[in-house]
């Protein structure tokens, strides 16, 4: 044994701290927190509003240490009154305030439905571009955590066909940073879903101010055989299902819309018209939702390149119970994207 074998082992090279900031893994909420501080350090003119949002911090602590930062007037605790915090927000967007707010739970937009659709929404349009409304609607949406009828729901199809607003829905923090920044550069009205089961979600995230293009979709894996189409939770379990359709020989493609509204045709229809078999993967119940519109623009488009019939998964048609193996049978899965996966490769 020489001297060197019975030395004290050298300590690894530590990585220096700015790269270890850069390659940092965080939370999909704290991916949010960094977001809104780097925007509100960016834009004098924003502030962050909601119930509980303040000392707080949220009620899933998005806005935890933002109040400390920036204090009460850009940081406001709101009575529970969704209606008041829409409208507040609309009122201070038209002259020229960038206001963020927070529903607490996607479910409760019903209270403000009527200011996001008839007033919100429209401004652009109304005043001919005189006035606008760069106005953020944040919102944690969907199942899968035993919440109950009214606070699991997914509310994207409440708002589809309302021309005039963005919706944006991510699937991982990356983007989730990305794509708020983004959204609250806009000059648009966004409502930005932000899926429960994600939040703890982790990845590496740079730390520095950065967008991810509105209207975009992303291809999260490539494929040849086959194409699933998805969004937030969606997209994880059809990688997921993906991974298991790799082992039988089935190579799969999984779209991230990203947007919602207006969602990145382009990208969906030439991996559709790539592969010539698509799954629509949604949470929300079958009729009159996202997979309702994708499948039959799909098909409307597509129609020639197609191989067989657009294959949906979806929720069923049934208010989400608070047992959670009821919820199981409730909302679609990553085995639920595998068997349509597995289907649509047949034909």
């Amino acid at each position: 044994m020489t001297a060197a074998d019975t030395a004290a082992p050298k300590r690894a090279a530590r990585t220096p701290r700015k790269a270890r900031d850069r390659v940092r893994k965080v939370a999909f909420t704290r991916a949010l927190n960094d977001a809104l501080d780097l925007a509100m350090s960016k834009h004098d003119e924003m502030f962050v509003i909601g119930e509980d949002i303040a000392e707080m911090g949220g009620d899933f602590g998005v806005t935890k240490g933002l109040l400390a930062k920036y204090g009460p007037e850009r940081v406001r605790d709101t009575p529970l009154s969704e209606a008041a915090i829409i409208g507040t927000c609309a009122g201070a967007a038209m002259v020229g305030m960038r206001p963020v707010a927070e529903i607490m739970f996607a479910d409760f937009i019903a209270e403000c439905y009527d200011q996001v659709v008839n007033n919100v929404a429209k401004m652009h349009y109304m005043f001919d571009g005189q006035f606008k409304a760069p106005l953020v609607i944040r919102t944690a949406c969907g199942g899968g955590f035993g919440g109950g009828p009214h606070h699991s729901q997914s509310v994207e199809g409440w708002f589809l066909n309302v021309p005039g607003i963005v919706i944006v829905a991510p699937s991982n923090p990356v983007d989730a940073k990305g794509l708020l920044l983004a959204s609250i550069d806009s000059d648009d009205p966004v409502l930005f879903l932000e899926h429960k089961a994600l939040y703890r979600s982790r990845a590496e995230v740079p730390p520095e101010y950065y967008t991810t293009p509105l209207g975009q979709a992303a291809i999260a894996r490539e494929g040849s055989d086959v194409t699933v189409v998805a969004a937030m939770r969606m997209v994880p379990m059809a990688l997921e299902a993906a991974e298991e359709a790799a082992d039988a020989g089935v190579a799969v493609e999984v779209v991230d819309l990203r947007t919602i509204r207006p969602y990145d045709a382009e990208t969906v229809l030439a991996s559709a018209a790539k592969t010539g078999r698509v799954v629509v993967a949604n949470e929300a119940p079958k009729i009159g939702g996202l997979g309702a519109e994708l499948s039959a623009r799909i098909s409307e488009e597509c129609f020639s390149d197609l191989k067989g019939p657009v294959v949906r998964v979806d929720g069923l048609d049934t208010p989400i119970p608070f047992s959670v193996p009821l919820e199981d049978v409730v909302l679609p899965d990553a085995q639920d994207i595998a068997a349509a996966v597995s289907t649509a490769a047949q034909y």
